[in-house]
């Protein structure tokens, strides 16, 4: 196997530095030792001009083969000859990789003690592999490496020069150019991209392997165009490691968006109790009597709505730990209920309340958990009777209600729409939260009840619902209850005449 990485110098930058970067210098040529052969480093040329560094695998094929012990690509594929007679030495594949990881492994952290602005700096790069496995083709090359900012040549190569008839091979000669990498960039795409197209591993694919994945594909693969498929081929397509894989990339993606923390985005919203004190789980009524829990006063006003409403397929918005989604499938009225939250860990404390994996066919049908934010459109959320957004929008930034607004009422735009949120004014009520005091840390704003039903009133004139306010838990006189909701709704009449 054999890739060549070339770059050009100026009179400011000699093209040497290329050796300052790879941690190998020009004037030696360097043998590596691997588990599957050797890794030879060498530069072909080096001058201020143009400098190549090129490495050379020398695969013994004999050793991998019995090292496989018969199993995977690595011992038998398809018949004993297959063993001995096969491409691993010349075609780069997931052995070239490994090597590239092992020998330049300094270069592809962007590590370089001795000139340390070094790293950081784009530069143009060159890079040639003259045999690539490529299971898709030329197409699928330039669509995996194109968004990546390369220039991408990919020559098929003939099965045979001297018999044209017999078609091209599944190999191509690549070339890749760009003047806007950084050398680690470029080796953290070889690293990922050369086994996903040869579409193999000669090695066990453990559970490690995702996290090698999201730390070579850090800053890209969030966001490629084709990220579940580079997700799926490089984990030999093992779907648990799969799904785990696209998870935490989804989480990536929106920490990167949001600028937040993964941590901070992955933290389970609060329980329904939402209070610090403790005081929303118990009010004592006039008798003296503790009557139930906000948190289930809040749920038995959201079902009486709902039922009111007619809905029978009903998205749960910011669904946490699945409380609300665990009530309505006791009713089966509800035919199709969704639950949707940003937090994977939620999700999955959600998905053992409502036993998931144990629960029978015909009610599993009724139910899903999806991951997304509610920053963003999704189509996924389209033509449901009802969406409740359930002690949700206290959470969300101030400036990034209008994108939550948007997304719900003006995209997704179901019939009805239930938003509970807590009244600040009641707070003082309890006399163990401290004045001026959030009832959750995590609370970016607690309105009034003028505040909320301004808010709402503008959110149904500019998207055509009609809204209505019903108080959640005791009333009191003086500064109302200690949770309002807001109930939205837009006739089909009204629905049709839009149209």
């Amino acid at each position: 196997m054999f890739l060549t990485i070339s770059t050009t110098g100026t009179p400011g930058r000699p093209a040497t530095d290329l050796g300052f970067l790879l941690h190998k210098h020009p004037d030696r040529a360097q043998a590596f030792s691997t588990s599957f052969g050797t890794a030879h480093v060498f530069y072909p040329e080096a001058d201020p001009g143009r400098c190549t560094a090129a490495l050379l695998l020398e695969v013994d094929a004999v050793a991998l083969v019995r090292r496989g012990k018969g199993k995977g690509r690595g011992g038998a594929p398809d018949a004993a000859l297959a063993q001995y007679v096969n491409d691993r030495p010349y075609a780069a594949s997931s052995l070239l990789a490994v090597a590239l990881s092992g020998v330049f492994s300094s270069a592809m952290k962007g590590v370089c003690t001795a000139r340390p602005q070094l790293p950081d700096q784009p530069m143009p790069l060159r890079v040639e592999v003259p045999a690539l496995p490529a299971r898709g083709g030329p197409d699928l090359v330039r669509r995996l490496f194109e968004p990546l900012g390369w220039t991408v040549a990919a020559e098929p190569v003939a099965l045979d020069a001297e018999f044209p008839e017999w078609g091209e091979s599944r190999y191509v000669r690549l070339v890749l150019e760009s003047a806007a990498l950084t050398l680690a960039e470029a080796l953290r795409h070889l690293y990922v991209l050369l086994p996903v197209l040869d579409d193999a591993k000669h090695y066990w694919v453990a559970p490690d392997e995702v996290d090698k994945l999201l730390r070579a594909g850090e800053g890209w693969l969030p966001g490629h165009p084709e990220q579940k498929l580079i997700t799926s081929r490089y984990l030999s397509r093992r779907w648990s490691l799969t799904r785990e894989a696209m998870e935490r990339l989804e989480l990536l993606r929106l920490a990167e968006t949001d600028d937040s923390a993964v941590e901070e985005i992955d933290n389970a919203v609060e329980a329904e109790t939402g209070a610090v004190t403790g005081a929303e789980t118990d009010e004592e009524t006039d008798a003296g009597e503790k009557s139930a829990p906000l948190a289930v006063q809040r749920r038995d006003a959201i079902l009486a709505a709902l039922r009111e409403s007619g809905a029978t397929r009903v998205l749960d918005l910011g669904c946490g730990q699945g409380q609300l989604v665990q009530a309505l499938l006791k009713e089966p009225r509800f035919t199709e209920i969704v639950g949707v939250d940003v937090s994977m860990r939620a999700l999955t404390i959600a998905g053992r309340r409502l036993k998931l994996d144990r629960m029978g066919e015909r009610q599993a049908a009724r139910v899903k958990l999806l991951q997304g934010s509610l920053a963003y459109t999704d189509s996924r959320l389209k033509g449901y009777d009802a969406a409740v957004l359930s002690e949700v929008i206290e959470h969300v930034d101030l400036p990034r209600l209008s994108a939550l607004e948007y997304a719900v009422f003006g995209a997704a735009r179901p019939r009805t729409v239930l938003v509970t949120t807590p009244n600040v004014e009641y707070n003082v009520r309890w006399e163990s939260l401290p004045a001026g005091h959030t009832r959750h840390g995590d609370h970016r704003f607690e309105w009034t009840r003028e505040e909320f039903r301004a808010w709402a009133r503008a959110v149904a004139g500019r998207h055509g619902y009609d809204v209505e306010f019903r108080p959640v838990g005791p009333d009191d006189p003086e500064v109302g209850p200690p949770t309002q909701m807001a109930v939205f709704s837009v006739e089909t009449v009204k629905e049709a005449k839009a149209a």
